[in-house]
């Protein structure tokens, strides 16, 4: 049956359902106050129909208010207006609920850029083989992080699911249950999470959703590309952060860390036990029954207690499991084959570890501590370092840091972050000891500047029992600009260091790069952010290939398209053949998570878009992949003149403050969405430099201004118009998957961005004049690009993208405007001389409740 198009189909079962079900849930009696869900709609059109004139989110409130109520109090205001935000975070949840209900339906599952299409395209063009032989030792790598960009407690997860399969059933009394249980269901945390409690939220998704989708595409490779037949490679891994992240978050212990990892044990031995308990229904034969029965045991007893110990090596489990796939083949006529071939993939894949649990620390932190540990190994009277080594040379560290060894005794540490970190180390030991060296094998520096950090953590692991067998990666981090622009001399350093060559040597000739696009697009704006990084991505592809090391890149990659998001399949797509591309490592976070990996559905089809992306670089490379040397002139133009726009932009004196003041950057903090501090330090006192990504990118997006995704960029694109040159740029964009996709990112931001509701500001004494210089950069911006691309709105080459924007965005229009309200009338109790202490906290509290709802509409919001 033909296929309606995607927009008609995202129309009907998406659109069309939501507001059916939006009207059952707006009817609903689950509050105190009466009409709540009456008057919301009501108050949707004054805030609609005020910003058309042009009104400041106070006028339009106090409007409401004058038009639909009968002089309420100002705590009946303030109830109401709560009662609001309420009900808008619900009615996220609600759309996120039909949205992945009809992913299926409106997605086509079959189509560009699953398995299915990568195997026909194959097919057609005679390189099955080749695709085959690609996918020996072609990866991708999802690495779930701990970042706080969503706030959705369990119990609400558990609904959106059961909401989601209620949809599609179109099971009317349970989804009216349901919107009754949502109601009553607090969001709200009141206390900040653990990061134990974090890795138990995400572990929620490895059980439940990934578990079945990965093993999934698995399984279709192995039947469909390679006819059956065992295929010599994962090709899907997973990578978790919470519990293992020890960057700028002081709440992450070695005890955290070792709970996190026997947590993800016990998790998939309960996958692994349900699953046997499946099978033990179906494999009732002579010779099979009694080996089912002793592995149903075992499992069911250690995933009680991971720490029993009386688990079957990974090795014999899977030995046991493969002598009962041949006693099904000889004996039973392959009966229940698939069943069996099945649970023995997801072994492969999962092991005993289900997700690798990452290691990381900022380079600074390491610094500190090797000093620290120098030093009193020399109070000792240990001799592997001389007296002077803290006043030598970079290079004469090195030389030193490439041969210590020994077993150090942490307890003669009295510094906590000595003992911290060397916990840390000691605990990948342990972990590898328990769930297998994919337990924890990877250590990640973040702002990596020098070869001697990461000399620091080779030598920490020496220093720790491991003495040159180190069974874990060392990853540095390269993110702010000029460390993207020296990370081939760094990397030059460490491959001419005998030692860690020969550490390279164990690890499979390998280097393992992580690149970090959050810190960079703050640090540099959004254009120079992604070249930067697609140019260190070269040359350390130079430096490696030089070497003879097959360099991985790993992508920390955030939400939005400000932190490296939007649609990284294509990105991954346009790259060509000068940067290396044998793995796809990439970090996903927050509500990232729960719109491309939250249903089973959304998390094959991405996971797939993420493989294809892969194959299609390597396998069906493009002319438009190939940067030209004239395109790298403009793209390296266009990077400088766009990092001279931001640089002066964020050096402006109101840069800051306005950030500090008028924006909601102070109350991330305060949401408990995440165990990890806002900022890296400790003081009071705003420094740009220990301000973390998320919530600067997310404080923008509040804003609706969105500023780190398109800053700079028409300012960039002007130079070009200015000079009678601009058709030059529209050949670069229509010749270049790789401008094409920067573009389409931002154009993303863009289409997020309402400057109608801070257009107040403009009048401000203070930042008026700031404001307007961020205004005029998105009007020439938003010019230029649909100039660029001959488009006539943004976003009109993804309509069924612009349009989920465009309902989201409609959703939270309320919201946002109270939490504008809000921020207007914090300011203007901050400024008189009797302020009410009880109002103000009120009026934060309201700011706070706000951010929620927003965040989770934008889904990619930080």
């Amino acid at each position: 049956m033909h296929k309606q198009p995607k927009l008609t189909r995202f129309q009907e079962n998406v659109l069309s359902k939501y507001q059916i079900y939006n009207s059952i849930f707006m009817t609903l009696p689950f509050d105190t106050i009466t009409k709540t869900g009456v008057l919301l709609p009501l108050f949707h059109e004054i805030c609609k129909d005020g910003f058309s004139k042009k009104l400041n989110p106070t006028e339009i409130v106090e409007n409401f208010f004058k038009t639909y109520q009968q002089n309420p109090s100002e705590e009946e205001k303030i109830n109401l207006l709560f009662r609001f935000i309420q009900y808008i975070e619900r009615q996220v949840v609600l759309f996120d609920a039909i949205e992945d209900a009809a992913f299926p339906t409106v997605n086509n599952m079959d189509g560009v850029g699953t398995m299915r299409n990568s195997k026909e395209i194959a097919a057609q063009e005679n390189k099955k083989e080749a695709l085959k032989k690609y996918l020996e030792d072609f990866k991708v790598r999802i690495v779930l992080t701990a970042h706080p960009t969503q706030f959705y407690p369990g119990p609400v997860l558990g609904i959106i699911t059961d909401l989601a399969d209620a949809i599609e059933k179109n099971d009317l009394l349970l989804i009216n249950k349901l919107l009754a249980q949502l109601g009553k269901t607090p969001f709200f945390k009141h206390e900040k999470p653990t990061p134990y409690d974090e890795a138990v939220s995400l572990i929620w998704y490895l059980e439940n959703v990934f578990y079945h989708s990965v093993s999934d595409t698995y399984n279709y490779i192995q039947s469909n590309i390679f006819d059956g037949n065992k295929i010599p490679n994962q090709i899907i891994d997973l990578g978790f952060w919470p519990g293992g992240d020890r960057d700028g978050n002081p709440f992450v212990t070695t005890e955290i860390t070792l709970n996190v990892a026997k947590r993800l044990k016990q998790t998939i031995l309960k996958n692994y036990y349900r699953d046997i308990r499946i099978l033990k229904k179906r494999l009732t034969f002579t010779g099979v029954e009694n080996s089912i029965n002793e592995l149903e045991k075992l499992l069911f007893d250690n995933s009680v207690d991971p720490e029993l110990g009386t688990m079957l090596s990974l090795t014999d489990f899977i030995a046991k499991l493969e002598e009962i796939k041949t006693i099904i083949v000889e004996k039973h006529q392959s009966l229940y084959l698939e069943e069996i071939n099945n649970f023995i993939n997801k072994v492969h894949l999962f092991g005993y570890h289900f997700a690798t649990l990452d290691i990381r620390q900022d380079s600074r932190v390491h610094h500190n501590v090797f000093s620290e540990i120098v030093t009193t190994l020399q109070e000792h009277g240990n001799t592997e370092f001389p007296e002077n080594y803290l006043d030598l040379s970079e290079d004469e560290q090195i030389e030193i840091l490439s041969k210590v060894k020994g077993s150090i005794d942490p307890s003669i540490f009295e510094n906590e972050m000595v003992s911290k970190t060397l916990g840390s180390i000691f605990a990948v030991k342990s972990i590898q000891k328990n769930n297998g060296e994919r337990g924890a094998n990877r250590y990640i520096i973040s702002n990596n500047q020098k070869a001697v950090n990461v000399m620091e953590t080779f030598a920490m692991f020496n220093l720790c029992g491991f003495n040159h067998n180190i069974t874990a990666d060392i990853i540095p981090l390269f993110e702010t600009i000029t460390d993207l622009e020296n990370a081939e001399s760094v990397m030059d350093k460490l491959y001419a260091n005998k030692a860690y060559m020969a550490h390279l040597a164990e690890r499979g000739h390998k280097q393992t790069i992580m690149l970090g696009f959050s810190d960079g697009t703050k640090d540099g704006g959004y254009l120079m952010a992604n070249w930067a990084i697609f140019k260190a991505k070269e040359s350390l592809t130079r430096i490696s290939r030089a070497y003879g090391i097959k360099v991985i890149f790993f992508d920390g990659r955030g939400g939005p398209p400000a932190r490296g998001g939007g649609k990284t399949h294509q990105f991954y797509a346009s790259l060509g053949p000068t940067i290396e591309n044998e793995e796809i490592q990439l970090t996903v976070q927050g509500q990232t998570i729960s719109s491309n990996f939250g249903t089973q559905d959304a998390a094959q089809y991405n996971i797939e878009q993420l493989l294809s992306a892969g194959i299609a670089n390597e396998l069906f490379s493009n002319a438009n992949n190939v940067m030209t040397e004239s395109n790298i002139e403009i793209m390296d133009d266009l990077a400088s003149l766009s990092y001279q726009a931001y640089s002066e932009f964020k050096n402006h004196p109101k840069f800051l403050p306005y950030l500090e003041r008028m924006s909601t950057l102070k109350y991330y903090a305060k949401t408990n969405i995440g165990s990890r501090p806002s900022k890296r330090s400790s003081g009071d006192e705003l420094n740009f430099a220990d301000l973390r990504a998320i919530p600067f990118v997310g404080s923008w997006s509040q804003l609706k201004q969105n500023v780190p995704g398109f800053y700079g960029v028409g300012t960039a694109l002007k130079k070009y118009e200015n000079n009678g040159e601009f058709d030059k740029l529209i050949d670069f964009y229509n010749s270049s998957d790789f401008f094409k996709t920067l573009i389409g990112n931002s154009m993303m931001s863009l289409s997020k961005s309402f400057f109608g509701l801070t257009q107040y500001m403009e009048k401000d004494e203070e930042f008026g004049e700031f404001w307007k210089v961020i205004f005029k950069e998105y009007e020439t911006t938003h010019r230029l690009i649909l100039k660029l691309t001959g488009y006539s709105a943004l976003m009109q080459g993804n309509e069924v993208g612009k349009a989920s924007i465009d309902i989201r965005e409609d959703i939270v229009l309320p919201l946002i405007t109270i939490q504008q309200f809000a921020l207007i009338n914090i300011q203007k109790l901050q400024k008189s001389e009797n302020t009410d202490p009880e109002l103000l906290k009120i009026f934060e509290k309201m700011v706070t409740r706000s951010l929620f709802g927003n965040i989770n509409a934008s889904r990619n919001s930080a």
